[in-house]
């Protein structure tokens, strides 16, 4: 590295410190390497704390997730961060993750058909040809997503079965819900409905995501194959 390019915070114009910049200007004016700067403090004889955190973030290519994931040891590696600015940089960083984290929208958790059935209402409700869809679910039955698979005419959809397990794959579904309209207002189900039930349950079972329940929705009511003991 070429020392004599290097230039200290101290020596630098008042408005470009990162501490002052950021009194100046505010927290968006700075750039990744003076925010990380400011963590790191001083730099050393040789490099000022900017050139010091472009080198660590240059490491990673400039991949916050990455320094985020790098640990006090991984840190102390470069001459001028001391066990005492690793940890100011690895605490920093996890305050951001847990904040963002927090951040996050809370899952629905289903619990019932009857709250499936609410929850598909909006989606389904007036609906004049038949739909399916996927409600992919975590590992405490938090709803991911809710995804249309098919949509077919008043009467019948076709629906894959590698396509039902595409998404819960993608999206790393623990567990699966199956819901399709009847727009006749017809709550039985038919011949096609029990088989594709059958289908989907048995790949479940072999991939270790499981069909919790397939819903027949209607206007009127809906029928859970769950609570009818048709699973």
């Amino acid at each position: 590295m070429d020392t004599h390019s290097s230039i200290r915070i101290f020596e630098l114009a008042e408005a470009d410190r990162p501490r002052e910049k950021l009194l100046l200007k505010g927290k968006a004016a700075l750039s990744d390497a003076e925010l990380v700067a400011i963590l790191i403090g001083t730099g050393t004889a040789a490099c000022s704390a900017v050139d010091l955190a472009r080198m660590l973030l240059a490491s990673v290519g400039n991949d916050l997730g990455a320094v985020a994931r790098m640990s006090v040891a991984d840190l102390t590696q470069f001459k001028g961060i001391g066990e005492a600015k690793a940890v100011s940089i690895v605490s920093a960083l996890e305050l951001g993750r847990r904040r963002k984290e927090q951040e996050l929208p809370k899952r629905e958790k289903i619990t019932s058909s009857r709250q499936v059935y609410l929850l598909m209402r909006p989606d389904l409700h007036d609906e004049p040809v038949e739909q399916v869809y996927l409600l992919l679910l975590n590992r405490t039955n938090g709803l991911i997503k809710k995804q249309r698979i098919s949509q077919g005419g008043t009467t019948a959809s076709v629906v894959d079965p590698k396509v039902v397990f595409k998404f819960a794959l993608e999206h790393g579904a623990h567990s699966l819900i199956l819901v399709h309209n009847h727009p006749s207002g017809n709550l039985k189900p038919s011949d096609l409905d029990q088989r594709l039930t059958q289908r989907v349950q048995q790949i479940g079972r072999e991939l270790e995501i499981p069909l919790l329940d397939h819903l027949i929705y209607t206007d009127q009511g809906y029928f859970s194959f769950a609570d009818e003991g048709r699973m």
